[in-house]
């Protein structure tokens, strides 16, 4: 027995021999791989002088072509074979610092050099990113394997997600945790899918479910909550840089909030992700686009808008344009592409002539920094519905060819030209930089206006003077006339008022004069421009119903009780705008003109897109593209575990850092898009459902040691949880919560002075009626005075995207949960629920709290201190009935010395780290 476990034994340790030695010779043999060797050195030692930015001597490390060319010196840096000839090889050796490089650095290592010498001498290959390459399937890894020493992993692997994650651990030396308690397990998933902390209602049936799927049931019903759109339409809301308010020095209102609800809708709805992706980048221009895909594309017209008096309006579009590109690919593809504004990336492969090409397919939108935010997608009501779905039905029975047109314009108001875009000025101006205005004999100009088939301009306008002449000409303030107009003074504001045009061929230049022997002075204004509509009469004349719905089609354009929202729309063929390179970035300077494109190093555009918004849509949803799936699973995955696979999920590129698990990322990416279908709850709930979501968080030394940072996952994840999160919980536990869903933003607790509106003289009004009570996302946000107490707790801004909040602790953050007033009511509410269903003994009341709170009971040490507590307030609040009354409330009947103690207990229940972390 002895000599065949001897055999045995030889025969294992013969195999192990062979098999390393036949390792280290393919090691010595196979090629150096540049990304994994290559790129990070030249990244490190090289590209700050020889990239996208500096091209030292005319050499690039960033395009192999680049890398290849002859430069300056009039030699080849890189002779691919050569090393021997190739003049980067010979500068990094030389001993003189003058003429070494790297310049003035401190010169490589003996090492550096012979790596980058065989790299040459193996033909100088370049190699795509691992974030660059399209996703491909990626095999399981072993989990039970003898001969490596894996084992156990069957029996803790419940999904996919497990296999890769335990491989990972057994090669650090770790083992997983045990799956967390019910209780634990039951706060966790609530608030990780829904937000919330979960009902008493589905706490008690899940605490007291002793069915094996009692946990899958559990996560299906989360699912199912009109709740679960509500948590992941926060999350997007920062990348979409969503505000009510249009930013810079003014800040002025925006009605914006249809787009918050349709995030939350899309979310509860399931919508798939690439459609989701597909409606917001492009809504407008779906076939047979309703509102609500109108209304997606808010998704773009959340960039700021600069109504301050003295700006330049076209500045301020191309700044909304370029942060839309940006958005895009940061939101949506995990990449940062700002840089490539002033020069090819340093980095990546991105040259700079490709983002103005990308650039292209945004630049072609109707907006243009006006302070109507125009265009407006305009929702009707009540009777104005019914008279557009009437207006609608007699185009299409008697004017069919025109229903589109005309619908559209009731709808938008568009395609109409901004009277801001007036230029050549006499006695005229911007006024504020919002409204073309005329004074007595004025003259201004309005370029390249189409009038072939338009007979008809249809105009907005105020006037106050009567006998005012509006006179327009072709081409030169004394070219041809086209027509003259008697202004009439408009009543109450703006009015809309048209003119007939006679039959005139190709584009013009359109001269306006004004004449008003009314106006006293010079410089008095005679009338005020804010659209022109170029179009033809309303059609159908003497048709049966024609009265009826030319007026309602004015009673539209004129309808007050309509929801609008700001949205994109494309210009048609004749308003369609050039863009150009910037020259270094700067918008002043024009270069080449390009068209709308996509970088080359991912992929040309499928196969007949368009060359449009939807074109890109197309492109950035394709399998083919390998950022999209990525990007979005990375992100779903921080949401859950804290940090991303990849920690930075504004780049995935070269200079972020690496994922931890890159066959992970790869796995669910492709199960996303292939298996899924883009459902992004089926992607959830594998994660949720993982044997890796599911650990205790408790730490232990050797798992500190090893993996401090929890980026192994051999433990569950402990994160505080997010600033909406954190007033969303005190107002459920309290018992304030108002679950009321989706309108116009609200406004709770807030010291006054916090808002300083100098422009509009805007202030802080409190809501009421409950509506002060309500969750957290639908917070009304000032970009330049943000909700306090949630930027205390790292939400952001939102005057740019922001692709993931990066976690604080200041001191500021428990001064918040414990002083500010929305959480000291709610401190006082839920003492209140403490007392009600606790009966009359305190230390039963505390015990119920903390059951209310955390859904377990509560240990006999933690009771103590509390009891502690609440036993030195009660004595300060007995003898200062000032203090007991501001501290237990408004209510007569709770302003005793007990309630307020209790308050006292509950606020510091509050912010237990228990409670304010994600354990």
């Amino acid at each position: 027995m002895r000599t065949m476990l001897y055999r045995k034994n030889t025969w294992v340790v013969a195999a192990l021999s062979a098999g390393a030695l036949f390792s280290m010779c393919m090691r010595n043999d196979a090629g150096i791989d540049f990304n994994t060797d290559i790129k990070p050195l030249l990244n490190k030692k090289c590209i700050t002088c020889h990239g996208g930015v500096k091209r030292q001597g005319g050499f690039s490390l960033l395009f192999r072509s680049d890398a290849l060319a002859v430069n300056k010196s009039g030699k080849p840096a890189i002779v691919p074979g050569d090393p021997s000839h190739s003049e980067m090889i010979r500068r990094l050796r030389l001993d003189d610092a003058e003429d070494r490089m790297p310049y003035h650095s401190e010169p490589l290592s003996a090492k550096e050099i012979d790596l980058l010498s065989k790299w040459i001498k193996q033909g100088a290959k370049w190699g795509d990113h691992w974030a660059y390459v399209p996703v491909a399937p990626t095999a399981l890894p072993e989990t039970d394997h003898w001969f490596f020493g894996i084992k156990g992993g069957k029996k803790w692997i419940k999904n996919d997600i497990d296999a890769f994650t335990y491989a990972k651990m057994k090669e650090q030396g770790l083992s997983p945790s045990a799956e967390a308690g019910k209780p634990a397990l039951l706060r966790r998933i609530s608030l990780d899918i829904t937000g919330l902390p979960p009902s008493a209602e589905l706490a008690r049936q899940f605490l007291n479910d002793t069915r094996e799927d009692a946990y899958e049931k559990l996560v299906d019903t989360l699912l199912a909550s009109r709740h679960y759109g509500e948590k992941w339409a926060a999350m997007w809301m920062d990348l979409a840089r969503y505000a009510d308010t249009k930013g810079y020095e003014r800040d002025d209102w925006r009605s914006i909030w249809r787009y918050r609800d349709w995030l939350i809708r899309a979310f509860n709805t399931n919508k798939p992700y690439d459609r989701f992706l597909t409606e917001q980048l492009a809504g407008d221009l779906l076939p047979d686009a309703t509102d609500e895909d109108f209304i997606a594309t808010a998704f773009n017209r959340n960039t700021m808008t600069n109504d301050e008096g003295g700006t330049d309006n076209e500045e301020f579009r191309t700044a909304a344009v370029m942060d839309r590109v940006n958005t895009t690919w940061e939101a949506m593809m995990g990449t940062t592409f700002a840089c490539v504004q002033c020069h090819s990336h340093p980095y990546d492969p991105f040259r700079h002539e490709e983002y103005y090409k990308f650039m292209a397919f945004f630049n072609n939108t109707r907006d243009e920094d006006t302070y109507n935010d125009y265009p407006l997608l305009r929702e009707y009501h009540h009777a104005d519905s019914a008279k557009y779905n009437v207006l609608r039905s007699w185009l299409r029975t008697n004017a069919a060819e025109r229903e589109k047109e005309i619908t559209g314009f009731v709808k938008t108001q568009e395609p109409a030209i901004n009277s801001l875009v007036a230029d050549q000025l006499t006695n005229s101006a911007i006024a504020d930089t919002k409204w073309l205005v005329l004074r007595n004999n004025g003259i201004a100009r309005i370029a390249d206006v189409t009038l072939t088939n338009r007979s008809q301009i249809m105009y907005r306008y105020v006037s106050g003077k009567p006998g005012g002449k509006w006179t327009i000409r072709l081409d030169a303030p004394d070219g041809p006339l086209l027509q003259t107009v008697s202004v009439q003074p408009s009543k109450n504001g703006w009015a809309i008022a048209s003119m007939p045009v006679p039959a005139t061929q190709g584009k013009h230049h359109l001269y306006f004069s004004y004449h008003n022997p009314n106006l006293k002075t010079a410089e008095e204004t005679g009338i005020q421009f804010d659209w022109f509509f170029l179009t033809n009469p309303f059609p159908g004349k003497g048709k049966p119903g024609y009265d009826s719905a030319y007026k309602y089609f004015y009673d539209l354009l004129y309808a007050k009780d309509v929801t609008i929202t700001p949205v994109m729309m494309e210009n048609p063929d004749d308003m369609i705008r050039e863009t150009h390179v910037f020259e270094r970035g700067n918008w002043l300077v024009k270069g080449a003109g390009v068209s709308a494109d996509v970088p080359r190093s991912l992929g040309a555009l499928p196969a007949k897109a368009p060359r449009n918004r939807l074109g890109l849509a197309m492109w950035i949803t394709d399998r083919k593209n390998p950022l999209t799936a990525r990007t979005i699973v990375n992100r779903i995955w921080e949401q859950f575990f804290g940090q991303g696979i990849a920690e930075t999920l504004e780049d995935l590129g070269t200079q972020g850092m690496q994922p931890t698990h890159r066959e992970l990322l790869d796995h669910l990416s492709w199960q996303l898009m292939r298996d899924y279908q883009w459902d992004l709850k089926k992607l959830i709930r594998q994660i949720v459902l993982s044997a890796t979501y599911r650990q205790d968080s408790k730490l232990n030394s050797e798992s500190l040691a090893k993996d401090p940072f929890n980026k192994l996952y051999a433990r569950g994840a402990r994160v505080r949880l997010s600033a909406e999160q954190l007033r969303d919980q005190s107002l459920v536990v309290s018992g304030l919560f108002n679950e009321k869903m989706f309108g116009p933003g609200v406004f709770p607790y807030q010291p006054d002075g916090i808002w300083l509106s100098p422009w509009n003289g805007a202030t802080w009004k409190q809501s009421a009626n409950g509506d002060q009570y309500r969750r957290a996302l639908y917070t009304y946000w000032k970009r330049t005075a943000p909700y306090p107490s949630m930027i205390t707790f790292d939400g952001t801004a939102r005057e740019v995207c922001s692709a993931r909040r990066i976690r604080t602790n200041t001191p500021l953050q428990s001064l918040t949960t414990l002083n500010d007033s929305a959480y000291t009511e709610a401190a006082q509410h839920f003492a209140y629920r403490m007392q009600q269903s606790g009966g009359k003994d305190v230390r039963s009341q505390i015990k119920n709290g903390y059951r209310q709170a955390l859904y377990q009971s509560i240990s006999d040490e933690k009771l103590a201190v509390f009891e502690r507590l609440y036993t030195n307030a009660f004595r300060r609040y007995a003898a200062s009935p000032k203090d007991m009354k501001l501290m237990a409330g408004t209510d007569p009947a709770k302003q005793t010395p007990q309630t307020a103690a209790l308050v006292v207990v509950a606020g510091a229940m509050m912010n237990m780290d228990e409670f304010i972390t994600k354990n």
